[in-house]
């Protein structure tokens, strides 16, 4: 598993060469004059208020390298739909086709009939990616700071700005959260999960937390899965917080949300 995210970026550049041939970025920036997806604003959807002091990113996710398929009755827009029934502040999708069995065209069909804003979760490594993201309807990204250079890092987070969208900014530890810092990231995403072994470390963000600068958006990733721990991450500075495999494997998705989030 130690190179497991090598893997996946080594495929993902592959895939991109095959759609860069394909579906030149030209012709992905020509469809943008037909496309009725603007992006809308992120940071007031998942900073923390008093009134909505738990903000939650529901994930959409049928598998993950460490577990295999996780949901087998896997329905994007049913779930979707779930999600948004059970107060979710945003969604996030999968869009990784081999190792998570994702596929971009989800966010289109989410976003068609779900007013939840919408997170590509993918490994991001190029622009085009980002601008494809645009085309299908996300409203932000997630950039890798593990995958990625300090260099790489900020020119996908300005390349994502500057087409009007924002990017979530994932980190692990210090050397990654120098590279989120460095490359001017607004939101801050602490994965609790490593991603080269994927051992969890539930302690990660208190440790980190501290570290990271005044005015920030922080979201808590990974290895959440009751209200409690919601809780004691807000406490300690989280904002959002990403949920994916918990809510994957409930019958009812959106009592499941609403239990996480409101602890009812």
């Amino acid at each position: 598993m130690a190179d497991i995210l090598d893997e996946i970026i080594k495929k993902t550049k592959d895939d991109l060469e095959r759609k860069k041939v394909e579906y030149p970025m030209e012709w992905l920036g020509r469809s943008l004059s037909f496309n009725p997806f603007l992006p809308r604003d992120v940071h007031s959807v998942l900073k923390s208020t008093p009134e909505n002091p738990y903000r939650i990113i529901a994930e959409i996710k049928k598998a993950s390298p460490s577990k295999g398929i996780i949901r087998e009755d896997f329905d994007p827009m049913l779930i979707a739909q779930e999600y948004e029934k059970g107060g979710a502040d945003a969604l996030s999708i999968l869009t990784e086709p081999h190792w998570f069995k994702g596929n971009v065209e989800y966010l289109g069909m989410v976003r068609r009939y779900v007013p939840t804003p919408l997170l590509r979760k993918d490994f991001i490594i190029d622009k085009y990616q980002i601008l494809e993201a645009l085309v299908y309807g996300a409203d932000f990204i997630l950039l890798i700071a593990k995958a990625l250079s300090r260099k790489e890092l900020k020119e996908l987070l300005d390349y994502t700005r500057h087409l009007g969208m924002e990017a979530l900014v994932e980190i692990h530890d210090k050397v990654d959260l120098t590279k989120a810092v460095f490359a001017g990231a607004d939101i801050i995403g602490i994965n609790h999960r490593n991603l080269e072994t994927f051992e969890m470390d539930m302690k990660l963000s208190e440790r980190l937390i501290p570290l990271i600068p005044n005015s920030k958006i922080i979201v808590a990733e990974s290895g959440i899965n009751n209200h409690e721990t919601v809780v004691e991450l807000s406490k300690v500075g989280a904002d959002a917080f990403l949920v994916g495999e918990h809510f994957m494997r409930q019958d009812d998705i959106s009592s499941a949300l609403s239990k996480l989030k409101y602890g009812e």
